[in-house]
Formats: structure tokens, sequence, C-alpha cells
């Protein structure tokens, strides 16, 4: 890996700021001062900046409750990304894995692991993606049962068995009900498409978990945090990564 972007990974900043950084005289590799930006760096060099040692993980894992109105993207030209939510110390290579509507919050995981992300994505494996949600109109033990039937929501195939359970029915027409749903795939505007399919509107959309990962309950919309060992062993074991 070149040395600027290197730097740049380890969160000191763009290339332009890392340039100056490295002219100032500040960068050493193995104790030897360095001011070329292209200078190669193997995994057992000893980078530092100002005297202190840099890490860079190779690979990197972050849970952010994302916020409605931020796009599931690395870079957008009219909208905010989730990417622009990481903090300065995330690696510039992570992305996001799979994608939640501009309006739908909750649970996303951003990483570089690209091996992870296919086997969480890939249609095979249906891994079970829950959801919290408010739907405008009354949701009924009949939706419970033709949601677990799959539904035709106009694609080539019906949508796989979901399970939809019942969390508050409405008290009053303007009440909403809300529902928990788990699905175990990841189609265009999936589930408000399943409820539009049966006369029903989602009005709001928060994912809880994927897989074995689940929203921390402590993360505010728009607030990350890294993995723990814990959950990358977790979401490692179950999708054989």
């Amino acid at each position: 890996m070149r040395l600027d972007k290197y730097l740049c990974e380890a969160g000191l900043g763009t290339r332009s700021q890392v340039k100056k950084l490295l002219k100032s005289g500040a960068v050493t590799v193995n104790g030897k001062t360095v001011c070329k930006p292209e200078i190669k760096i193997e995994e057992a060099d000893t980078v530092a900046v100002s005297g202190q040692t840099l890490s860079v993980s190779a690979l990197e894992y972050w849970m952010l409750c994302k916020p409605a109105g931020c796009v599931s993207a690395t870079e957008d030209s009219r909208f905010q990304t989730v990417t622009d939510l990481l903090p300065r110390e995330a690696r510039r290579d992570l992305f996001p894995v799979g994608r939640l509507d501009r309006d739908t919050e909750g649970l996303l995981l951003l990483t570089n692991d690209g091996k992870l992300a296919h086997f969480l994505l890939s249609p095979r494996r249906h891994v079970d993606k829950v959801y919290e949600a408010e739907i405008r109109g009354k949701v009924t033990e009949e939706h419970v049962k033709l949601f677990a039937e799959g539904l035709d929501i106009g694609d080539e195939k019906k949508t796989l068995p979901a399970v939809l359970e019942i969390q508050r029915e409405p008290r009053t027409q303007d009440e909403t009900t809300r529902i928990r749903i788990t699905i175990r795939e990841g189609r265009f505007h999936q589930i408000k498409r399943m409820f539009e399919a049966v006369g029903c509107e989602v009005v709001y959309l928060c994912r809880l978990s994927m897989g074995s990962l689940k929203l921390d309950k402590n993360l505010k919309p728009g607030e990350c945090r890294p993995l723990k060992e814990e959950e990358i062993k977790a979401l490692k074991e179950e999708t054989g990564c």
C-alpha cells in the first residue's frame, strides 16, 4: 500500500493534507523520516507520526444506526451518505452492506470485508433481517397468513415466506398498526411493496437486526461504533467466512 493511502486510512486527513504532513518531516517508516507519498508500505513496517506509532487494521467493521434522509452509498451529489457519518479514524474504503431506503432507519453494517458482505447479501443464504414498522391501515391475522405464504409484489417470483407479527393494533382510525417483520431477501423496496400488495402503507421503517447482528439500543440515529469482537466472530461463524 502507498504511504499516503496508508496515512489517509489511518484517519490523518485527505491526500493533500497527508502530503503536507509528509513534507513537514513528521512521518517515519521503521525509524527513518520519509517524505515521499508513493513509498510502498508492507505489513511488517512500523509507521509513526510525530513519534506516535500508527496501526491500520486490514479489515474494519462498523455498526451504524442509519438516520432517515441519509442514503446507503459511499458518495452522492445530493444527499448525505452513510459513510459521511463515520468518524475520522475509520478506514476510507468502507462500504455499506446492502441498502436501506433513504427514509428507512436502523441497523447498517459498514465494512471493507467483501467476502462477508457477499455472504450476508447472497439470496441463496436467506439471512434473516428483522424490521419494526408503523403501518397505515389495519393489519390482520389474514395478512399474517398471506405474508407466511409469500406475496406477489410484481416481480417474476413471489416473495419468500415472511414472519409478520402484530405488536400494537390501532385504537382509533388515525392510529397506525405497529408490526415486526422478518424477511430473508433484500428486494427493492420489498417491505413497502409487500404492504402495498395487501392495501396498507408503511409510514415508518427501522431495521433491528441482520443475521446475528443486532442494533445497539444505545446508538441514536446517526451514531456508530466499531463491532465488538464477539459480534464479528458470530457473523463469521454464521457465514462461514
